[in-house]
């Protein structure tokens, strides 16, 4: 079975990564094993210069993983799609949930935050996969779910009750339930 893949997206400064912090404590308290992807326009030092596994992809690595006693870091090279399915996909596949941040622009359920300080439009349209929004400006999308910033107990039963219907739908898709 493969990882619902849900995506959190917003405005810069909405407070995505906040609304995720707030997530994680009560969907793990949920049993539920949950992977972040986070999704950057800048570039960001992964690999510091004459480390190990840097010296290894200057070799010609294609990726590199250093394990420790408490985790593990991959390096790898960049590919052309961004599509956060097919990476958790590939690199979460024991995930019952995986939170991409940022993604707007992809296929997977989003739910966006929306802040009236930030910017009261928002990024993305029902067609785009929108499924709710976690926000104080009330007039958008009312046909959609509305929470407050704060109500995370709503949010995360929201959530629990969506991956029960993604998982209906791969189950059928996949002859599992007939």
């Amino acid at each position: 079975m493969r990882p619902v893949v849900l995506a959190i997206v917003g405005h810069s400064g909405a407070g995505k990564t906040t609304l995720i912090e707030r997530l994680l404590p009560m969907l793990n308290a949920s049993g539920i094993r949950v992977a972040t992807i986070k999704h950057s326009h800048h570039e960001i030092a992964l690999d510091a210069a004459g480390k190990d596994s840097w010296r290894h992809r200057q070799a010609g690595a294609k990726a590199s993983m250093l394990l420790t006693p408490s985790g593990m870091s991959l390096v790898a090279d960049a590919i052309d799609h961004h599509d956060p399915e097919q990476w958790a996909q590939h690199y979460f596949s024991d995930m019952d949930l995986v939170l991409a941040e940022g993604f707007s622009r992809t296929s997977c359920n989003k739910i966006e935050v929306l802040r009236a300080i930030c910017c009261p439009v928002a990024r993305c349209a029902i067609e785009d996969g929108l499924i709710a929004l976690v926000t104080d400006v009330e007039k958008v999308y009312p046909q959609l779910p509305h929470f407050a910033l704060d109500d995370i107990s709503a949010i995360v039963q929201f959530m629990l009750d969506n991956m029960q219907y993604s998982n209906s739908i791969s189950k059928v898709k996949q002859g599992g339930d007939k």
